[in-house]
């Protein structure tokens, strides 16, 4: 998703990925941390899904089309305005001086660098870079020393006129010059600078920033010299499209394929794209991930029923009432039920069609480097107060939470532990135990520490007794209100609430305010859920058990209360005038219990002061972030047992970052940050301490919790000037511990990365951390007969 972020200053930008869609604790004595990393907690690795392949089993040649999610606004990756795209392109067609392997860990690439390396630490740091004799740019200039100068002058944040947004370690260079002859670049450092090896990546010609203009602009649309296996041939504004292809003064390894067309596919449009063979490569959402493994399961065709899809979820007793009522003698029943099944025979052909398509794919899947979170926003309100934040986070069962968003895709389920790392990275170590695992009991103590109490809701602390006694007055007044607004709800409905009985719920007992959730319907965005009336709420709880029941039997006990219910009114309900009976409970049936609450909850909210403890929970409506609302409900309920309520607002993807987490207006959210193998420069900003700003406001840099401490900052600054890598990863996790206790964001998980590749392909697919070899992608050679690969086992 797009994003605005704040005014950063001279830091390296990082954007979250809260929906491409797309996410802490604390306790009183912090949790030792340690300096070995074989004392680092055991995680769970999952290794790269590329389909690899010796460059001797792939076929010269071919195209392949790679899904992007939009075209990019500018090629240049130090400008505010860079995304995803910009970087994927950025990847193929400019020198990474260390790109990531799959542990996350920078590795010196040896296409354009014989070595690089601190060569002096004191009196300053210095670098020296050795360059490949061969690396030349396309226009056939060899890479030297004035690319280096060129781009340092343009991102140290000196020169205002330069419009960058990344400049972190570039500021800290005092000097680059040339060294023993033209391959040598020795790079100086005001100040010592760990994270090095994160300059100069993407590295471009001098020409794109040795002025302001070509800097600003004339990146925004073409890159006139390239440095990679391959390079720009055309940008199709209109077609969505940009056009690579190889580069003849490359001098690694050739590039297999012929070109490479990203074209833009909007996330929502992936399996409609596949389908249609328009792309060979796409990332995709869970529910496009699950059609591709069905499809590849499914071998269709021979008459026989698909397992999913339209119609496959009716059962036999369904089908056998359908069948039933299409041929009863009811006509208009009859008429409605034929055009019903009808429908779901023409949407299950459809749906058979599709699959077909998609056989064609393999599903890629891996853990991906980024994890996705929970943000407190402790700038105002109850979260103000980090007992409140710590009650949240020791509400949360984040077992469950990785669960329900990976188990199902089959990767491990397990909740990330650092908020500076994640599995597999040298420096990850699972800090939580700075807060603790889930504990209702401590939850619930923090609140009445904080003053939330089972009563506080309706009594007000101090006052005059007059004020008490008024206070009372006015309590027993809401009591009566309540009373009879109860006694109207078990009536004939016809009160003035009586509308409320009838509204859409979510299914847990909070109102769905502004009418049906449509994910991307725009007139359906903003949809708050609130508290919904004791009877809605109980309606809601029988529905959600009333699955062994007919629906006729639910929409009986919506209509009458569970009381009420009787056979004969299920069967009236079921039939219609002159209709089929379909199942129903056995008269004397007693109506399902509303669901009991967790061990050691409480009912309904806390509150204090007279004012309820209710969080507004800012989640995105869009098509492609189903999982972060199912996460998001599932987070409800677990603060609902501990009397937190929720108030969940659903906005527009579009609006959802900007409008809402980055300007603060929210108590709860869901979003993701990237990983990186540079934590004490790319994550400073993220966790830093918010200050005030000359106009008042508050500068809150990428810390859009708000909350942060000074010793949290002096460890980022004390890791980013240590060169000793061990003290640096020490340092790292000891700040890791200090974000945890400040309770201002909890990680859940490490986000799935699905990729949907063409079967033909090899060395492509979901590369975790690892930065894909683009020279060596491409269509496998057709096997020969009788050959290993073809054999039957």
């Amino acid at each position: 998703m797009s994003h605005v972020g704040v005014p950063r200053g001279t830091v390296r930008k990082r954007r979250p990925l809260a929906l491409l869609v797309a996410g802490v604790l604390t306790i009183p004595a912090l949790a030792g941390c340690t300096s070995s990393d074989d004392q680092a907690t055991a995680a769970t690795v999952v290794p790269q899904d590329v389909a690899p392949a010796g460059r001797g089993h792939v076929a010269e040649g071919g195209t392949v089309n790679w899904a992007i999610d939009a075209m990019p606004a500018t090629f240049n990756a130090f400008q505010a305005d860079a995304d995803a795209t910009t970087t994927r392109i950025t990847g193929v067609l400019l020198p990474t001086l260390f790109p990531l392997d799959a542990k996350g860990t920078p590795q010196m690439n040896r296409d354009y660098l014989n070595s690089a390396k601190v060569v002096e630490r004191e009196p300053k740091q210095v670098v020296l870079y050795r360059l490949d004799q061969q690396a030349v740019w396309s226009d056939g200039r060899e890479i030297g020393a004035p690319d280096f100068v060129a781009q340092w002058r343009a991102l140290s944040g000196k020169d205002s006129a330069f419009w960058t947004a990344r400049n972190a370690g570039y500021e800290r260079i005092e000097r680059i010059e040339r060294g023993a002859n033209d391959l040598e670049v020795r790079v100086t450092f005001a100040k010592p600078y760990a994270d090095w090896r994160s300059l100069f990546s993407p590295l471009y010609p001098k020409e794109m920033t040795s002025s302001p203009a070509a800097f600003n602009d004339g990146a925004r649309t073409t890159l006139k010299s390239t440095a990679g296996p391959f390079r720009l041939r055309g940008v199709d504004q209109g077609r969505g499209t940009i056009t690579l292809v190889r580069n003849p003064r490359w001098w690694g390894g050739q590039a297999k394929l012929d070109s490479i067309v990203f074209r833009a596919v909007k996330p929502k449009d992936r399996t409609a794209a596949l389908v249609e063979g328009k792309v060979d490569v796409a990332d995709v959402d869970a529910a496009a991930a699950h059609r591709i493994v069905a499809a590849g399961r499914d071998k269709g065709g021979n008459g026989q029923p698909l397992t999913h899809g339209p119609g496959s979820e009716i059962g036999p007793a369904a089908a056998l009432r359908s069948w039933a009522v299409a041929h009863g003698s009811d006509e208009h029943a009859a008429a409605v039920a034929q055009a019903a099944r009808e429908k779901t025979r023409a949407a299950a052909e459809v749906y058979a069609s599709e699959q077909d398509g998609l056989r064609a794919y393999v599903l890629r899947k891996s853990l991906g480097p980024a994890y996705t979170q929970l943000a407190l926003n402790g700038e105002s309100g109850p979260l103000a107060d980090d007992r409140v934040r710590r009650a949240v986070a020791r509400a949360l069962n984040r077992q469950e939470l990785a669960d329900a968003v990976l188990s199902p895709l089959g990767l491990p389920a397990a909740p990330l532990g650092s908020h500076l790392a994640v599995a597999g990275q040298p420096g990850y170590q699972d800090n939580s135990g700075a807060l603790g695992d889930q504990d209702t009991k401590e939850s619930q103590a923090l609140l009445a520490d904080a003053g939330w109490t089972r009563d506080g809701a309706t009594k007000k602390s101090g006052g005059t007794k007059a004020g008490s006694e008024g206070e009372k007055t006015k309590d027993k007044a809401e009591k009566e209100k309540a009373d009879k607004a109860a006694k109207a709800d078990k009536s004939d409905g016809k009160s003035d609430d009586a509308g409320a009985q009838h509204q859409p719920t979510s299914g847990d007992g909070r109102h769905i305010l502004g009418g049906d959730d449509k994910p991307g319907d725009a007139e359906g965005a903003g949809h708050i859920l609130a508290p919904a009336p004791a009877a809605a709420v109980q309606s809601a709880a029988l529905l959600r058990q009333a699955g062994t029941f007919s629906d006729a039997y639910a929409r009986a006990v919506v209509d009458t209360g569970p009381a009420e219910v009787t056979r004969e009114k299920v069967t009236a309900q079921e039939r219609g005038p002159g209709g089929a009976a379909g199942a129903y409970a056995p008269a004397g049936t007693a109506a399902p219990a509303a669901p009991a609450r967790a061990a050691g909850g409480v009912r309904g909210p806390l509150g204090k002061d007279g004012r309820a403890l209710i969080l507004r929970f800012v989640l995105p409506s869009g098509p492609g972030s189903e999982s972060l609302r199912t996460v998001g409900d599932k987070i409800s309920a677990m603060l609902d047992s501990v009397g937190i309520s929720t108030e969940i607002i659903k906005v527009s993807d579009a609006s959802y970052f900007k409008d809402h987490v980055a300007s603060g207006d929210y108590d709860l959210a869901l979003y993701s940050w990237p990983a990186t193998a540079y934590p004490a420069t790319d994550d400073r900003p993220i966790f830093a301490k918010p200050v005030p700003a000359t106009d008042g406001s508050l500068l809150v840099e990428q810390n859009y919790t708000r909350i942060g401490t000074d010793h949290i900052d002096q460890l980022f600054d004390q890791a980013v000037s240590e060169l000793d890598e061990g003290a640096a990863r020490d340092l790292m996790r000891q700040a890791d511990a200090r974000i945890w206790a400040a309770a201002g964001s909890i990680p859940l998980y490490q986000r799935p990365q699905l990729v949907a590749t063409n079967k033909k392909l090899a060395n492509v697919g979901a590369f975790g951390f690892g930065v894909p070899h683009y020279q060596d992608i491409g269509f496998k050679k057709p096997q020969a007969a009788g050959s290993p690969a073809n054999r039957k086992k």
